[in-house]
């Protein structure tokens, strides 16, 4: 209500000093005549003004303020990757039972183009993760989600996320994982229809976990080569990557 009394005030404002100088110019020229030319002419003109400012200039605005914020998201999701993401793939690996066949179908290159990285992840949409609860260390992860506990309660409190619905469900498929371990006093020995349970939900956020490492990878490739490069040569599926640069 405040604001929208503000812009009616700064509407009257421009209407009286726009009033103002209309009459100055009659006082200064003392020629209607002249004066009802120009302003006929700049109302026919204001239809063309408002197509220019709205649907052109307003577009372009918009389409750059939107690639800031989209360059903002990715950051942010680099520093996920850094700090728990990059963790996390190896950990869930170790519950995949189809973990060799997702290493032969995750395999970038740097001559990659969009199409690829397309192909890639309508591949990975497509794989079928078979999660057994028992081939993992469901306390080493439990373990690892609890320590970035405050870095993710921070990440959900980024306003650069709300608009990126893919990572926001990234994020609370993983809190509902951390919550259901953390619940748990003893890991080591639990019913199988609740490792069942808990490999759903392992399954849940190892999904949604491939397809953003994808779009973050694909970023790299097409914004900043030289990062592509380290996490090319550091690939997670990849047991024998190393960052060191080899001939």
């Amino acid at each position: 209500m405040q604001r929208r009394r503000w812009q009616i005030k700064f509407g009257i404002i421009l209407l009286f000093l726009s009033s103002a100088l209309y009459f100055l110019h009659y006082l200064i020229f003392h020629d209607l005549h002249d004066l009802f030319i120009h302003l006929v002419g700049e109302i026919a003109f204001l239809p063309v003004e408002v197509l220019i400012v709205t649907l052109i200039i307003h577009k372009l605005l918009d389409r750059k303020e939107r690639e800031l914020r989209l360059d903002k998201m990715n950051m942010v999701i680099g520093v996920f990757f850094s700090e728990i993401g990059r963790d996390m793939l190896k950990e869930f690996q170790g519950f995949d039972q189809n973990r060799e066949e997702l290493s032969r179908i995750y395999n970038p290159s740097s001559d990659w183009n969009p199409d690829d990285f397309k192909t890639l992840s309508g591949k990975i949409s497509a794989h079928a993760l078979d999660i057994n609860y028992n081939l993992g260390d469901l306390e080493r992860l439990k373990s690892i989600l609890l320590q970035k506990r405050e870095f993710l309660l921070g990440l959900l409190e980024n306003q650069n996320l709300l608009e990126h619905e893919t990572f926001t469900d990234l994020l609370w498929a993983v809190f509902h994982l951390m919550e259901e371990l953390a619940r748990r006093e003893n890991l080591h020995d639990i019913p199988i229809m609740d490792g069942e349970h808990l490999a759903g939900d392992i399954t849940r956020a190892y999904r949604l976990l491939l397809i953003e490492w994808i779009s973050y990878i694909k970023h790299l490739k097409e914004q900043y080569p030289y990062l592509f490069s380290l996490e090319f040569r550091t690939n997670p599926f990849d047991e024998n990557a190393k960052a060191t640069v080899s001939a």
